[in-house]
Parts: C-alpha cells; sequence; structure tokens
C-alpha cells in the first residue's frame, strides 16, 4: 500500500478532478442499479400481472413504492417503465463520459508533471550520475515508464474505484434481498482471490523487466542513431541489425508472458463465477416455486450476481495493471529520490567576478571512491587576467580540472579558492554564468543557428549574434546555409563540417563574454588558415580575462603566461615555453613530438 501511495501523489494536485470523477462514478453506478431494478415490475406486474414479493420486510418508503406499484395497471406501468429506461440510461451514459474525461485529464496532467519533474532532475543532477546512466535508460523514464503511469492513473485508478462501488452495490442488494443465498456465493470469493494475488506478483516482476528491456531498446537506438557515420564506416548494419532484433525477442517474451497471465485471469474468474451463479438459481428456483419470492426480485437477485461478475473481472485486470504501473513508479522515484552530489551549500554566496586569484591547494581527486587519484596534491595558482596552459598525456587529468573549476565534481581533498573563497562556498549559478566552456568535441543542439548561438546569452539582439560569429569566422558560412541563419543544423550538428561546428561553439562563448574562459584545445579541429584566424579572434576575446586552455599545439601555448605540465595527475613542470624546454623532461618530449610541425 505504501508504493501505492507514492504512486496516487503524482496526481495530488488534481484533487479537486478526482473527487468530482468519483462522485459522477457514485451517481452512475446508482442508475446502473436502478436500472437493473426494472426487472421486478416488467417480471412481476407488466408480463405475469402478479404482486411483487420480498421475503422480509422492507423499509416504509419502499413498501409503499411497492404497494403502490401492484395498484398500477400492467400497460399504463409498461409506459413508464419505458420512458424511465431511457432516461435512466441517458443519465447514465453522461455521468460515464464525464467520469471518463475527468480521468483522462488527471492522467495526461500527472503524465506532464512526471516528464517535467524527471526532465528537471535530470537537469539537477551532477555529472556523476550520467555516467553511471546509458541515456536510452534515461530516455525511457521519460517516455515509457511515465506512459504507463498514465495508464494506471486513468484506466487503473478509474476501474479501481467505478467498479468497486458496482462491486460494493451489488453486494448489498444481494445481502439485502436474499442474505442465505448471498452468503452460499461469497464462498467462492477466496478461489478468485488468491490466484489473482499470485499471478499479480509475478505480473510486476515480469513489468519490472520488461521495463528494463525497454531502456536496453532505447539506449542502443540512442547510441546507433548517434553513432550512424560509425556503424556504416565500419560496416556493421548486420551487426546492429542481430543486436536490436535480440532486445526486441527478449521485450516480446515478457510481453507475452505477461499478456498470457493476464488474459488467463478473466476466463477463470468468469468461470468460477457461473459456476456460484448455476448454485444460487437452483436453491433460489425453489423459493420461488415456493411462492417465498416472486419471479421478478428473484431476477433482480440474479441480475445483480451476475453484474457482480464484471466488476471482479475488472478489478483483477486493474491488479494487473497496477503492478506494472507500480514498477514503472518505482524506477521513476529512483531518479526523483536521487540528491545531486554538487549542491549549494546553505551560506554559499554569489560571485560576479575574480578580482585577485584561483588557487588549487592540495587538491586530491577521484571519480569513484574505489578508483585511484585522477589529480594528486595539485597546488596551483592562476591570477586573474592570466593565461594558463595545460598540457600533458592523454589521460593526465587536464580536463578533470576543468570538471573541479566549473564544480561538475567536488574535490575529494584539498580547496579550490576563489579570490580566497571556498568554490564550495560560492554558489553554483554564478560560478557558471561567469564561466565560458568550449570543448575539444563541439556540443551543439538540433535547432536553429542563430538559437545555438544565442544559447551563450540568451537576451542577445541579432548585432550581438552576427558580431560574435564574425568573431569567430562563421558569419561567411552561415550566411551560405539553405536557410541561413534559420537553419536547423540537425542533431549534434549532424549537417555541418567539423570546423563550423567548432567556430559556432566558440561565437557561443564569445557571446556569453565570460570573466573565466577555459578552451579545451577549442582550435583543434580547424585548418591551418582558420586556426590562425580564429586564434586572432580568441585572442581578443582573452584580453582582460583569466583563461585556461588545454593545449596540444604549439601555436596554443606559446603566448600563455603560464604553462602547467601535469602527468598522471600531478603536476611536474610550471614556467615559460622556453623555460621548461631546458628545465622539464616530459615538456620537452611532448614539444618534440606533439608540438613540432
Amino acid at each position: 500500500m505504501k508504493e501505492y501511495f507514492k504512486l496516487l501523489k503524482f496526481v495530488k494536485k488534481e484533487i479537486g478532478l478526482l473527487i468530482l470523477a468519483f462522485i459522477c462514478m457514485g451517481i452512475s453506478t446508482i442508475f446502473n442499479g436502478a436500472s437493473l431494478g426494472m426487472i421486478i415490475p416488467v417480471a412481476d406486474k407488466v408480463l405475469t400481472n402478479k404482486k411483487i414479493i420480498v421475503p422480509h420486510k422492507l423499509p416504509d418508503f419502499l413498501n409503499s413504492l411497492i404497494d403502490k406499484i401492484n395498484s398500477l395497471e400492467p400497460l399504463f406501468l409498461l409506459k413508464v417503465i419505458a420512458f424511465s429506461i431511457v432516461v435512466l440510461f441517458i443519465l447514465k451514459g453522461l455521468f460515464v463520459f464525464l467520469q471518463g474525461f475527468l480521468m483522462e485529464i488527471v492522467g495526461l496532467r500527472a503524465v506532464v508533471y512526471v516528464r517535467t519533474l524527471l526532465y528537471k532532475k535530470f537537469q539537477e543532477l551532477s555529472l556523476d550520475f550520467y555516467s553511471q546512466k546509458r541515456a536510452g535508460e534515461l530516455i525511457s523514464r521519460i517516455t515509457n515508464d511515465a506512459g504507463l503511469l498514465k495508464y494506471g492513473l486513468t484506466y487503473g485508478l478509474t476501474d479501481l474505484i467505478y467498479q468497486s462501488m458496482q462491486l460494493a452495490m451489488f453486494v448489498f442488494i444481494v445481502f439485502y434481498i436474499h442474505p442465505k443465498l448471498a452468503l452460499i456465493s461469497f464462498i467462492i470469493f477466496p478461489i478468485i482471490i488468491f490466484p489473482v494475488m499470485k499471478v499479480g506478483r509475478k505480473l510486476k516482476k515480469l513489468s519490472s523487466r520488461s521495463q528494463e528491456k525497454m531502456a536496453d531498446l532505447n539506449a542502443i537506438l540512442s547510441e546507433t542513431i548517434s553513432g550512424a557515420k560509425i556503424v556504416k564506416a565500419f560496416h556493421r548494419q548486420d551487426y546492429e541489425i542481430e543486436k536490436f532484433k535480440k532486445i526486441v525477442r527478449d521485450y516480446y517474451k515478457f510481453l507475452l508472458k505477461s499478456a498470457k497471465r493476464q488474459l488467463l485471469l478473466s476466463p477463470f474468474t468468469e468461470f468460477i463465477g457461473a459456476l456460484a451463479a448455476i448454485a444460487i438459481f437452483l436453491l433460489g428456483g425453489k423459493d420461488v416455486i415456493e411462492g417465498k419470492l416472486s419471479f421478478g426480485v428473484f431476477g433482480f437477485f440474479l441480475g445483480s450476481l451476475m453484474s457482480m461478475i464484471r466488476p471482479f473481472k475488472k478489478l483483477t485486470q486493474v491488479h494487473a495493471i497496477n503492478q506494472q504501473a507500480l514498477a514503472a513508479s518505482q524506477r521513476i522515484y529512483e531518479i526523483l529520490e536521487k540528491k545531486p552530489s554538487v549542491e549549494d551549500r546553505p551560506q554559499a554566496i554569489p560571485i560576479t567576478a575574480l578580482r585577485d586569484k584561483i588557487e588549487f591547494k592540495e587538491v586530491w581527486f577521484k571519480y569513484h571512491p574505489e578508483e585511484d587519484f585522477v589529480l594528486k596534491d595539485i597546488n596551483l595558482v592562476i591570477k586573474a587576467g592570466e593565461t594558463v596552459a595545460l598540457v600533458g598525456p592523454t589521460g593526465s587529468g587536464k580536463t578533470t580540472i576543468f570538471n573541479l573549476l566549473l564544480r561538475f565534481y567536488e574535490v575529494t581533498q584539498g580547496r579550490i579558492l576563489f579570490d580566497g573563497v571556498d568554490i564550495r562556498d560560492i554558489k553554483l549559478s554564478s560560478l557558471r554564468e561567469m564561466t565560458g566552456l568550449v570543448t575539444q568535441e563541439p556540443v551543439l543542439f538540433n535547432d536553429t543557428v542563430r538559437a545555438n548561438i544565442a544559447y551563450g546569452k540568451l537576451s542577445a539582439s541579432r548585432e550581438e549574434i552576427e558580431s560574435a560569429a564574425k568573431r569567430a569566422l562563421a558569419y561567411d558560412f552561415i550566411k551560405e546555409l539553405p536557410s541561413g541563419w534559420d537553419t536547423v543544423i540537425g542533431d549534434k550538428g549532424f549537417r555541418l563540417s567539423g570546423g563550423q561546428k567548432q567556430r559556432l561553439c566558440i561565437a557561443r562563448a564569445i557571446l556569453k563574454n565570460p570573466q573565466l574562459l577555459l578552451l579545451d584545445e577549442a582550435t583543434a579541429q580547424l585548418d591551418s588558415e582558420s586556426e590562425n584566424l580564429v586564434q586572432k579572434a580568441l585572442d581578443n576575446l582573452m584580453q582582460g580575462k583569466t583563461v585556461l586552455v588545454i593545449a596540444h599545439r604549439l601555436s596554443t601555448v606559446k603566448k600563455a603566461s603560464k604553462i602547467v605540465v601535469i602527468d598522471k595527475g600531478a603536476i611536474v613542470g610550471e614556467g615559460k615555453h622556453s623555460d621548461l624546454l631546458n628545465n622539464c623532461d616530459l615538456y620537452r618530449k611532448l614539444y618534440e613530438f606533439q608540438f613540432s610541425f
């Protein structure tokens, strides 16, 4: 029950609509019972012209109603009943429509709410979370799992309440008319409930496993679509198709097992219910023959008893639906209840500018507790307005320093200070607002050229965006695109060349005009001619700013205020280019093998 109440939290904002829908369900339930009750006067008075006989004393108002019906002429009563049935079914249909429509609104709003919550949580969670999860698995949470919640909260919750109301009404009717016969029929109830509960537990497990397979499906779709070039270049289409087919087959098997168990429940419950009805027909028929019960009242009793089969059947299906929804809810709550590893401290303060220096003091860092340290005892001072180049072999820890400066991760030991203030005491929003990042691998969105550049400053004017593009040498090729500034560049800039994508990223950073600029070899994707021109633009951008650049080319580091050489997570050299050539063996080797042309 605790898990189900957690599921219902997703609709707590729609409590008003839920109450209104439940009222409609109650009214349509009453109309349903009243329409079935028409069997009594039709069978007893209209067709046989006999008196209605109930086996025990009724309330005065019901006795008066029965006496009134018994005194009416059959033909007149037939006309009244015909008119009443039409009115009852119109009203019943109206309230059934209203309850269904209201519950559909509740379910759709819940899906929107859950998907928004999940997406918001994805934005809040730290980068270490994404390193542990596949993109397709996270997409499946928003698409597949949220959809299952909607199914559980509309059809599942509707049938749970509405069919329970129906069941309660018919139970009351049969016990009120003939308690002895009703009690005999309810001996069958445990025979139905036991297999339903057992199958429900199995369905929950199957649903959880099928949702995991759907996550695998989304993951392989995400990987192969984004990596379409590599798949085709290595001619691995058949290999990927076989992988996909295997996951689809496994998913199909779990769905088939679930469907088989759900479909078995309905005929089973119907069969048991039919056996109970036959037994009651034999025993109740004896009372009718002996004149203890009128045929119409017995027909109403049987009709009510048979009408209980449908709610029983629906409720068994509801149990299966709810098990699937609960499995989806658990997976969603796994995300929603996860805490970011990097958050603002309660006393965190905003920062608007770097006035003095950034200082790494005895910083150690590792990505996971069981792994080795990626950075070891880093002590580094970056003065405001200084350009510092980081050089070193691949995997030495250069990008990790960027990650720590942007506070994508927390330091394991030591401190990073901005003007003497611990980076953990600075508001994340202000830290990242004053920082610009250009990565070696261009990151662009499936949007227009204008929107991708404006990502650096959402309020930027057209003139500012075009000026940034000119300084990044992107203006000319943008004008030649099919729709110019309004050209949609495709997923990850699929329609652009590597150099064009990188220049858009540089334009985005130029537009942001950050205090602290982090460049991960921003010119690496450009040809020699474009590199020289863009480097001049970056030189202009870097004036008066603090710049940290990961460098692989000599042209990038020659004008740096300071070069820091990193190897295996530790600083092994620091100084100017000419000094390091003389006193740092690693830098000399890097220069000879990587920086020479």
